[in-house]
């Protein structure tokens, strides 16, 4: 089953507010704060390592279903690949304001990103520090998080704040029981989460173009996406598939668009198709087809798809920005 997630943003003064956000009921109120690797069988790792990177796309074929129904194999993803490097988990316009936040999942890993009193932004495991009960939901805004089980309080900065009925308690230090911090920055107008320590410092918490998005950050920068970008809505939807499905889709350069989306079809000129591919990104572009005038000027000429490894999509549908969706699959 996988998670996905539309974020629209809008530099157009016409875009409505749109829906708000639904809030997300978490899974369970119970989860583990998940910052070690995950286990993996070897039946999960023999299956990767069917995979030869050196066949020629040319020569390639369909990849073992196992890589899509195997829970072992998916438990080895989300360690391997999902728990290593930056992951997109939202936009700056979510943690706008001190004392804003939002939540979020990836595989069992709870997570809370807020901006505290002081405008720094944070990013911790969602779970209290007592008896790993989920603290907050959701997104919207709060001076504190207090834990639903047994009210342990803690600061936006993740620091305890109160813990409750412990007067008596030997060799108990509330410095030693602050939320655990997962590092957290921006790049143009997207919040990224890291949940390993491998990485470069960041400077005013923002990540270097070149370290999440290798030689296709220029690229990225130069079609507009940028922090002028405001944050509309965020929608969710549940779809009953392998998350690898729904990225396949996107990545298969237009293949079943004329066949499963006419609409958009007729708007393309389809033979202008193509797919650029760096490190980490894949972008695919296609010029429109003519429109009217004010179309143009509007939406500009070119449709810009950009897949940034390993599960975060961005579609730009004009030539300047000013409609752009981004979608992001957790698991």
């Amino acid at each position: 089953m996988a998670t996905a997630q539309f974020l629209a943003l809008s530099s157009s003064s016409s875009a409505s507010a749109a829906a708000r956000p639904r809030a997300r009921r978490a899974a369970s109120s119970r989860v583990c704060a998940a910052g070690s690797a995950l286990a993996s069988g070897e039946p999960a790792r023999r299956l990767a390592a069917e995979f030869d990177p050196a066949i020629p796309l040319a020569s390639a074929v369909t990849p073992p279903s196992g890589w899509y129904t195997d829970p072992e194999f998916l438990r080895l993803e989300l360690d391997r690949v999902f728990l290593r490097g930056w992951q997109a988990v939202g936009h700056i316009g979510q943690v706008k304001n001190p004392n804003d936040f939002f939540t979020g999942s990836l595989g069992n890993v709870q997570f809370v990103i807020c901006r505290d009193a002081n405008g720094k932004l944070q990013a911790f495991h969602n779970v209290c520090r007592h008896h790993a009960s989920l603290l907050a939901c959701g997104s919207g805004q709060k001076t504190c998080f207090q834990c639903p089980y047994h009210g342990w309080t803690y600061g936006l900065d993740g620091t305890l704040l109160k813990a409750t009925r412990i007067s008596g308690i030997k060799n108990f230090n509330k410095n030693d029981f602050g939320l655990l911090p997962i590092k957290v920055a921006t790049w143009g107008p997207f919040v990224l989460a890291r949940f390993d320590d491998s990485s470069q410092d960041t400077v005013d918490d923002v990540v270097g173009g070149d370290e999440w998005l290798g030689s296709a950050s220029d690229l990225l920068s130069r079609s507009g996406i940028d922090t002028s970008l405001p944050h509309i809505c965020r929608r969710e939807y549940i779809i009953e598939c392998n998350w690898k499905v729904f990225c396949d889709n996107y990545l298969d350069g237009g293949y079943h668009v004329p066949y499963a989306h006419g609409a958009l079809a007729s708007g393309l000129q389809l033979q202008s198709y193509e797919t650029l591919t760096y490190e980490r990104v894949s972008v695919q572009r296609c010029e429109s087809a003519l429109a009217e005038q004010e179309d143009i000027d509007r939406l500009g000429t070119k449709a810009t798809y950009a897949f940034v490894y390993p599960n975060f999509m961005i579609n730009r549908c004009s030539g300047h920005p000013s409609e752009l969706v981004v979608s992001f699959c957790s698991h």
